[in-house]
């Protein structure tokens, strides 16, 4: 059996992780890169960027908060430029090539919203669909015309989340109107057509729900697919749902890491193996792109502008001038390493729970074989494709790759 096609792996260029690149020195900018979009590393192919500031920026900004400036005159990259251009500047000048951009939107300005603020919510009026329609297009042809590359747009950053940094809330409603009647005109007007539409961008469980919702009419035909976060636990089975009522809809991990309010800092291992089982049941329900979260942060998972601290597979000690690996990026290096751009998930099957496991083809042929261990006992498995058998034994909190080549 084959199913879904995987596009590639990733993650996010934030203004937190552009500050801290600045700090390191050039000998580590360049291991943090090669770590990342080294073919012989991890092979990252894409990045997500937010929209203005998120909650990991140093301070909260819009490029234009003007209210009386309808035409954008005084539309402004300065605080992107800071740190955040340079470090997609460093990653493609490594990669030799460009960098296809996801962005996403954390809340319009401040004028836009029904609690005139862009922390704690709110809505968008009514009244500003069409010119928050604009301001994202001028968004996009700012970074175009810059000769990025941008290639999907989210409508909004977690839309049902009220959180004390940048956010804003939609309605399934809200969000397929605003689609149907403002954005993809608006796009269609500035030649942006081409870029692909995500909605919800938010976590599993209310996906199926919310896909439903938003494309019950035409606006079905304006959406290259859903976008979804880990943070609510697995709900594996409403990616599936997904697919089976939109089978041609893309499923896109947008969002990924492990907050230090819930999840101690120090449990690195058990942390790695709750992110790689999070991962495989993605992948094995549908999923066919995967963005991390930030991909630098500094010692205490900063700069954020609200506390909120989170893990990052690289954290940068200022003091010390320490570039820390952590554990969970080797466990991400077996997926994003192993599974190449084009591979075709192939079907798998366990004898417990106890084992996660995916199986991928890639477009050389070779067959890519994912396990998880999340045990504290090591435990011993056959691996058998087409009547040959390998025994193995997976170590206890492991995870192991097996390639098959011809």
């Amino acid at each position: 059996m084959r199913y879904q096609t995987m596009e590639g792996f990733g993650g996010a260029f934030t203004d937190a992780a552009g500050f801290v690149f600045s700090k390191m020195s050039n000998e580590q900018q360049d291991e943090l890169l090669r770590m990342y979009f080294s073919p012989e590393q991890m092979n990252y192919r894409m990045v997500r960027i937010p929209i203005d500031s998120c909650d990991f920026s140093t301070h909260m900004y819009t490029a234009d908060d003007d209210k009386e400036d309808t035409e954008f005159l005084n539309f402004s990259f300065q605080d992107v430029e800071a740190y955040l251009l340079p470090l997609l500047d460093r990653a493609e000048a490594y990669c030799k090539r460009k960098l296809p951009i996801m962005l996403s939107p954390w809340s319009p300005p401040a004028y836009m919203k029904t609690n005139h603020n862009r922390k704690e919510g709110g809505n968008l009026k009514k009244e500003y669909y069409s010119l928050w329609a604009r301001y994202l297009c001028r968004y996009i042809k700012e970074y175009t015309d810059r000769g990025y590359h941008i290639q999907r747009l989210s409508i909004q950053n977690e839309p049902k989340a009220v959180q004390p940094w940048d956010s804003c809330v939609y309605s399934a409603g809200d969000e397929q109107t605003f689609i149907r009647d403002f954005l993809v005109p608006e796009m269609k007007k500035n030649n942006l057509s081409h870029i692909e539409l995500f909605i919800w961008d938010h976590n599993k469980e209310r996906a199926f729900e919310r896909a439903c919702d938003v494309m019950s009419d035409q606006t079905e035909e304006l959406v290259a697919g859903v976008a979804f976060h880990w943070y609510s636990g697995d709900h594996f089975d409403a990616l599936s749902l997904i697919l089976e009522k939109f089978p041609d809809k893309k499923l896109i991990l947008s969002e990924s890491c492990l907050e230090f309010s819930r999840f101690g800092k120090d449990d690195q291992t058990v942390n790695a193996g709750r992110l790689a089982h999070d991962m495989i049941g993605n992948l094995n329900h549908g999923m066919s792109g995967f963005y991390d979260w930030n991909i630098l942060l500094d010692e205490k998972g900063g700069p954020n502008h609200t506390g909120n601290y989170c893990d990052a597979p690289f954290l940068y000690h200022g003091e010390t001038k320490k570039l820390e690996e952590r554990f969970v990026l080797r466990y991400y290096w077996h997926f994003t390493h192993f599974i190449q751009p084009g591979a075709v998930r192939i079907a798998a099957t366990c004898y417990t729970s106890f084992l996660d496991v995916t199986a991928w083809e890639n477009p050389d042929h070779s067959i890519a074989v994912i396990i998880l261990n999340r045990s504290s006992s090591d435990l011993p498995y056959v691996l058998r494709i087409s009547g040959r058998l390998v025994k193995f034994t997976a170590k206890a909190s492991s995870i192991i790759t097996a390639v098959i080549k011809e």
